[in-house]
């Protein structure tokens, strides 16, 4: 290609370099024409979205609404006030048993018959075996067993214990024996009450809630024991003092293990608001009755130092202590849904719509956790905790959005430690059911009339549900234990496996 060729080449690229030039510079102003309209035009489409689920979440209270006062037109029907639950919506449910041809299912043959009765059939005047109804003589007789279960009625059995006294000038002190299922020496009178009775009463009050009266009318309509309720009373105390070594080992353990659930409600106390506190594992319960909700509670009962993680809901005392913590996630989904509900902006904006979002999926993360594989699993945690750290550092301008806002980010770090320790729960569901029986009893029986009573009221809680944690039978641990703490043996029947955090 000689000299001529090459420069018409050249200015042929030239002219099209220019063409490209003059038509990015068409295209630039252009785009400055049509970008700000374009930047319009989205905030358009957001403002029209929001206003959209406004207007859906105010239809949906005015169609509630509608149905409300429909309702009370329709037939005179009384409507129940606000904070009666409405009935639940009639579901189209599977047929109750087993589908047909399954082999059906009976309760387990019992492992022993203590007695055979004999019940033979009526004999005619020949010794033949004859139908009760028209006396005809039966055929092809065979032998039958039908097993009865069946209670003996309980019944008050006295027992009295020849016992010998003597003084000790060692000891200083008058020393008396002792058989193993006889409660210490006391100075009531005329008698005491033997072990069985005492277990009955324990598990009568703080497993089957019942009140004091009903307790004492229940003992003595059944096995006829006779006991007041200021009798049945001070036996609870009793019993509180004498298994406060097992409750004493039960905080020790939980101050070592590896997650904690915690939470608190009102008890009432000789009249006067109190609050029990409930900690636990998977495996060990302890209840708690203070008369401060403050920080200082928890330092309490966790100690000054605590090597595990903390469960809990967002109250503020749980914050001094100085451990790894997690949040219960349910508490927020909950406040968002209550929230939603009172304030229509919040409901309506994209804030509450996009943490529900997030923390459903965090949830089904943990879920996941040790069934993905490794590096995929914390790939999908580091996005998760992106996604929430952007949540949290926004300005959404509305008061309740902001409000939440400003949670996440103080509480960041605790709302995903479950996604990376196997023994975090993501909520404190754990708590909020060992709280529930209490609450029950507390409405039944209205608290507890003495501190001492209250006490012993936190120590057998904290023994019966342990016991049932661990699948034990409650009546024989609860004699169990009564009857190592009369010997003086050393607690740990409920901690027998010690678990150093260390």
């Amino acid at each position: 290609m000689d000299g001529r060729q090459l420069l018409k080449r050249y200015d042929e690229f030239k002219e099209q370099a220019q063409s490209y030039r003059d038509h990015c510079r068409h295209l630039e102003q252009e785009l400055r024409v049509v970008g700000p309209a374009l930047y319009r035009a989205e905030r358009r489409i957001d403002q029209l979205e929001e206003r959209l689920h406004k207007v859906e979440a105010e239809n949906k209270v005015l169609q509630l609404r509608n149905e409300e006062l429909s309702g009370k037109l329709d037939r005179g029907r009384k409507v129940p006030p606000f904070f009666v639950k409405g009935h639940v919506p009639d579901k189209r449910r599977k047929t109750p048993g087993r589908k047909e041809g399954h082999k059906a299912s009976h309760r387990p043959a019992p492992a022993h018959i203590d007695q055979h009765i004999d019940v033979p059939l009526p004999r005619d005047n020949q010794g033949q075996a004859s139908c009760p109804e028209c006396h005809c003589q039966l055929s092809e007789v065979t032998a039958q067993q039908r097993i009865v279960e069946d209670i003996i009625p309980a019944q008050v059995q006295v027992t009295c214990y020849n016992t010998f006294r003597g003084y000790c000038p060692g000891c200083r002190r008058w020393i008396e024996s002792r058989a193993p299922e006889q409660p210490p020496a006391s100075d009531l009178a005329p008698s005491q009450i033997g072990i069985n009775a005492l277990a009955t009463a324990a598990l009568m009050r703080v497993q089957y809630r019942l009140p004091y009266r009903l307790i004492s009318q229940l003992l003595a309509d059944l096995p006829g024991l006779n006991l007041s309720a200021g009798a049945v009373a001070r036996q609870i105390e009793r019993m509180g003092d004498w298994l406060e070594g097992e409750y004493d080992r039960l905080k020790i353990f939980l101050r070592h293990a590896r997650a904690v659930n915690m939470d608190e409600t009102g008890w009432r106390v000789d009249g006067h608001n109190q609050w029990l506190w409930a900690l636990l594992d998977e495996r060990h319960t302890l209840y708690h009755v203070d008369k401060s909700r403050g920080q200082k509670v928890v330092g309490k009962l966790l100690g000054e130092v605590f090597g595990g993680v903390l469960i809990s809901d967002f109250y503020n005392a749980y914050a001094a202590l100085d451990c790894r913590k997690q949040k219960c996630l349910g508490h927020l989904l909950r406040e968002l849904r209550d929230t939603a509900k009172s304030n229509s902006d919040f409901a309506a904006g994209s804030f509450r719509r996009r943490l529900r979002r997030l923390l459903k999926e965090l949830l089904l993360l943990g879920k996941s956790k040790g069934k993905m594989a490794k590096a995929r699993y914390q790939r999908a945690g580091r996005r998760l905790e992106q996604r929430l750290a952007e949540l949290a550092n926004t300005h959404w301008g509305e008061a309740d959005a902001d409000r939440l806002a400003g949670r996440l980010k103080k509480h960041l770090p605790e709302l995903t430690l479950f996604l990376w320790e196997a023994a975090v729960p993501a909520d404190n569901n754990a708590a909020e059911r060992a709280l529930r029986p209490a609450v029950v009893m507390r409405k039944i029986t209205g608290g507890s009339r003495s501190q001492r009573g209250a006490q012993a009221t936190a120590v057998l809680m904290s023994v019966v549900r342990t016991a049932s944690q661990q699948d034990r039978p409650l009546f024989a641990t609860i004699k169990t234990l009564l009857s190592n703490a009369w010997a003086g043996k050393n607690p740990g029947l409920l901690t027998d496996i010690f678990v150093d955090s260390s």
